[in-house]
């Protein structure tokens, strides 16, 4: 009875990840419908408001559920669950900071060939930290993709460190949120708090120094800068559901969805033309997803091996 409450257990625990997994990236994958509305607005200045708002509306829903003082307190006086939390807190305003700049700056297509590289890295992240096991076709899958993303990175002629710093960043912050194993509201609420005093000694600095936006004529930026936090946070919470539910190699071929999308809406609702580079990493990229659920439908109502 026990093995089979067990079993029960673990496959609930695939489902509601891998289904939170996907509702995350899908998330993300919508993104550029929202920053395109406030594209008049400098980087430093949306990733401060990201991360501000962010935090309020955590703290809110923390407060709401009654668990500041039982849950995120206590995460600030440990330094087990510190020391993770400041380099998730690092981690993830490197990539936000870095993928703002990137569009801004028209820097996109070395943005999306970064969000290919992630899933690859998570995959060998968790074979390499938590003993997740690859399989012929899963390293067929990633062979695949890597070479499609390696072939697109020389046609576009440099080293393309916008994609690095972008799947870097981000690989290594799932697998830090993994290995912690913080619950994901106050580990998530903890990160983005750590970044709050920095944030708002620049944007006072800015306020007085003539360089704002948020007390600006219109509603539309306060608007936009502050359901940014919601915006932020809804599908970072989802991830942080899932990275402590499902194997980072599930993590990693889910991730596919969200540069997916944003290639969809950049060629059909925006009108951008994919450059040759592009079109090769995603055809590439496309087969080896195919492949990889191909080869494991079945494992979506079975848990994964993980040691």
């Amino acid at each position: 009875m026990k093995v089979s409450q067990d079993f029960s257990w673990q496959a609930k625990n695939l489902r509601t990840g891998t289904w939170a997994a996907i509702a995350s990236y899908g998330m993300w994958g919508l993104f550029p419908i929202y920053w395109k509305q406030i594209t008049y607005i400098d980087s430093i200045h949306i990733l401060c408001h990201r991360i501000l708002w962010s935090s309020l509306f955590l703290l809110m829903v923390m407060q709401m559920y009654g668990s500041i003082s039982s849950q995120l307190l206590p995460l600030f006086r440990q330094k087990r669950s510190l020391v993770p939390i400041v380099a998730c807190s690092a981690l993830i305003t490197t990539n936000w900071g870095t993928y703002i700049w990137a569009v801004n700056a028209g820097h996109v297509t070395e943005s999306s060939l970064g969000y290919y590289i992630t899933p690859l890295l998570s995959i060998a992240l968790g074979s390499i930290f938590f003993n997740e096991k690859m399989d012929r076709w899963t390293v067929v899958s990633v062979i695949i993709a890597a070479l499609g993303v390696a072939v697109a990175a020389c046609m576009i002629g440099k080293l393309p460190w916008v994609s690095l710093t972008l799947a870097a960043s981000f690989s290594i912050y799932s697998a830090v949120k993994k290995s912690a194993g913080l619950h994901a509201l106050p580990g998530l609420t903890a990160e983005t708090l750590l970044a709050v005093p920095f944030v708002l000694i620049w944007l006072l600095w800015a306020r007085f120094a003539g360089w704002g936006y948020f007390f600006g004529p219109g509603a539309k930026s306060v608007v936009f800068l502050v359901v940014a936090g919601p915006v932020t946070a809804i599908p970072l919470l989802a991830f942080a559901y899932a990275a402590n539910r499902i194997s980072l190699q599930r993590i990693g071929f889910i991730q596919y969805l969200s540069p997916t999308a944003q290639l969809v809406l950049g060629l059909v609702v925006y009108g951008e033309r994919m450059s040759p580079a592009m079109m090769l990493a995603f055809g590439a990229v496309v087969i080896a997803v195919a492949i990889y659920l191909a080869t494991r439908r079945w494992q979506l109502t079975k848990p994964n091996p993980i040691k």
